[in-house]
């Protein structure tokens, strides 16, 4: 696979897929969607923007889903922690980019159960990331900023101490200084439950 120009600005991309799909029954993860595993079509529509490195965060169903990604230029994290939270697949994902890399300038956060996700929300975030040290660009959707977001790297020391299940949620709708709001209505719709996936796969 040939990777794709690289962005003025060092950004490296995290994979948030470390969940037990608790609701959902099953490892949504590997739910296949117009003919790919969510997973895979996460780190597909990465992998064809400037991001990089790509690192994909797993914990349950780490070995189901490892394979599904073999032939792909990723770096896989595991979190050992991840029954304690979203929080515990940020840290992990930070500290992996840091390691790989000290000279990112920002890194993208983003999860695997929203079907509308593609390479085109990647691109806004970078053209909307404010140019001082503190920026953040979030796509906003019911009603708050959240998942994908891109953050600078004042902010990572910041990620690498979240604790609990909420994630940068109060990062990203902290200071209208600090973050850019990018319109992605379409992102409201992830997939938690069967039910969820039924209506996705029916459209």
């Amino acid at each position: 696979m040939s990777l794709p120009p690289r962005s003025p600005l060092r950004i490296g991309a995290v994979v948030l897929a470390a969940g037990a799909s608790t609701r959902m029954g099953r490892p949504k993860q590997l739910l296949p969607l117009q003919g790919s595993p969510l997973i895979v079509r996460t780190v597909d529509a990465l992998l064809a923007t400037p991001v990089w490195p790509v690192v994909v965060v797993l914990g349950s169903h780490a070995e189901e889903i490892r394979p599904l990604l073999a032939r792909r230029p990723v770096i896989i994290a595991e979190n050992a922690a991840w029954p304690e939270g979203l929080a515990s697949s940020v840290r992990c994902g930070t500290d992996t980019l840091q390691q790989f890399s000290r000279d990112l300038d920002a890194a993208l956060f983003t999860v695997c159960d929203q079907p509308a996700f593609s390479s085109q929300i990647v691109e806004k975030l970078i053209a909307a990331l404010p140019p001082h040290a503190n920026g953040i660009a979030a796509c906003f959707y019911s009603g708050r900023n959240g998942v994908p977001a891109l953050l600078r790297r004042n902010h990572f020391a910041t990620l690498a101490a979240l604790t609990g299940d909420t994630g940068a949620r109060d990062l990203l709708n902290g200071s209208t200084n600090d973050v850019a709001r990018v319109d992605a209505p379409e992102l409201a719709t992830d997939l938690d439950t069967p039910n969820d996936y039924a209506a996705a796969t029916a459209i």
